[in-house]
């Protein structure tokens, strides 16, 4: 069973990061359409947040997996543009680990086919700066005419992933940021 999902997971995986044209209609799948992925830290001398729109990813409604890609590059905001520079080149080392992924499966038996709003939990890998997580993750499931919403709110902890913030700017940077994300997946019609 483990290795079905597994299996299933890293598909979805490499259906949308091989660049493969795959028209999502054909398996069923849903295409994320818009996304918003926002961090938060908040440190006793600094508070920095910022915003990433670029997201790719994948749902199959039918086995309740997921897969959502993040560049790191994309999160804009900030409060200077060498802070954005240091998030990218220091502590997230956006060269070398250019994207965040997390992928997985919904928990709960909910039929993500069917018209309406489930509390979930999203069950998978969380890999940010190159270092994997198993996570459970709540989210809230909103399945209409015009999509799949996807809402969560969730705290990533920096030293989990390697992240590591150097003694001088401590206080500026929290050692656990908020992350808040908003998805939706629509069918994709061929565009």
């Amino acid at each position: 069973m483990r290795f079905a999902f597994e299996k299933c997971t890293m598909a979805l995986l490499v259906l949308f990061t091989s660049g493969t044209v795959l028209k999502a209609q054909d398996r069923n799948l849903l295409k994320l359409e818009r996304s918003e992925v926002t961090f938060l830290s908040e440190a006793p001398l600094e508070t920095i947040t910022a915003t990433n729109i670029q997201c790719n990813g994948l749902v199959d409604p039918a086995a309740r997996t997921f897969a959502v890609q993040v560049p790191i590059t994309g999160f804009e905001g900030f409060n200077s543009p060498m802070q954005r520079e240091h998030f990218n080149e220091n502590y997230l080392e956006s060269r070398e680990w250019p994207k965040a992924t997390f992928a997985g499966r919904v928990i709960e038996g909910v039929d993500l086919t069917q018209p309406g709003s489930y509390q979930v939990r999203a069950k998978g890998t969380l890999k940010i700066h190159g270092v994997e997580q198993e996570r459970v993750v709540p989210c809230t499931v909103v399945v209409a005419p015009e999509g799949v919403r996807i809402t969560s709110s969730f705290d990533v902890t920096l030293a989990d992933h390697d992240i590591r913030i150097p003694r001088i700017v401590q206080q500026k940077i929290a050692a656990v940021i908020k992350v808040k994300v908003d998805l939706l997946f629509k069918i994709d019609q061929g565009k």
